[in-house]
């Protein structure tokens, strides 16, 4: 089955997160989704607040930006997140928006260097092993976690490049992709994953996480025009506007091309962010398999 998530964008002041969460938990939503978009709000944070607030929804953190944050903080975050929460966390992490991380001082020369060796020690110290390694970027020695989770948490990992793709194949335990692709680049980006996976003599499950624009009621296709034409060339294999059938099959459509779990994105003017979780949860769930 297709899962199906929302977006709280962090546009949204902080202070809007509560509302929108207990509305998508009380509307019976499966994910709501955070980012960690520099500079606006935290995605531990939010994702803490969030998980306490509400009773079952899974939370994910798609995602955390790995030249802003040191490997070990990053591993502690997440292990007492999922300690707290456990089986409702789902955590994402990234290159950044290289500009941002320029901003900070944080730039890596090679990205996707800095990637492999985070997801690689990231992964094992949620595993509780003891960590030691001297990579490029990311040097550890003899760290473990006190408490790690009671079961490895899942990392997954932000990509759009062809070696960024492949390489959430080889390293992580799954892919998020954002909302700049078509269901063809979607079933083109499954293919890279799947090339890196069997590189890496990987077999078990790799979840892909998409982002998908999305717009209802009043005045949803413009607003969908107007934030597809703000740097996505307006193209609409890029968003859907419409009723909870159109929206569904647009899913559907992004399902059979390799999403196992679509997070539905409201444009920045969406008019009622708590009513736009119901609508995902109530309205467009039922129509999707």
């Amino acid at each position: 089955m297709t899962a199906l998530g929302a977006v709280f964008r962090p546009q949204l002041p902080p202070e809007r997160l509560r509302g929108i969460a207990r509305a998508a938990d009380e509307a019976g939503l499966e994910e709501l989704w955070l980012w960690e978009d520099c500079f606006l709000e935290s995605g531990i944070a939010t994702a803490s607040a969030a998980l306490a607030w509400t009773e079952r929804l899974r939370v994910g953190v798609g995602l955390l930006p790995v030249p802003l944050r040191n490997v070990a903080l990053t591993a502690m975050e997440a292990a007492t997140l999922d300690r707290l929460f456990p089986e409702r966390v789902v955590l994402g992490v990234g290159h950044g928006v290289q500009d941002w991380m320029g901003q900070v001082g944080a730039r890596a020369e090679s990205p996707v260097t800095l990637l492999r060796e985070y997801l690689e020690a990231l992964r094992a110290l949620l595993r509780g092993e003891r960590v030691t390694t001297d990579g490029r970027y990311v040097k550890l020695d003899g760290v473990a976690l006190d408490w790690p989770p009671a079961a490895a948490l899942p990392v997954l990992a932000g990509a759009v490049g062809p070696r960024s793709l492949r390489l959430t194949g080889e390293a992580a335990d799954g892919t998020i992709l954002d909302a700049s692709m078509s269901p063809d680049a979607v079933r083109n980006a499954r293919r890279l994953i799947d090339e890196g996976r069997e590189a890496a003599g990987r077999t078990g499950p790799h979840k892909i996480v998409v982002y998908l624009h999305t717009a209802t009621g009043p005045g949803a296709a413009e607003r969908l025009k107007a934030e597809l034409a703000d740097g996505n060339g307006g193209s609409t294999e890029l968003g859907v506007a419409g009723d909870a059938g159109t929206i569904a099959q647009f899913v559907e459509r992004l399902a059979a091309a390799g999403a196992d779990t679509v997070v539905l994105q409201p444009t920045p003017d969406e008019p009622d962010p708590e009513g736009f979780v119901r609508f995902v949860a109530e309205k467009v769930r039922p129509l999707v398999p």
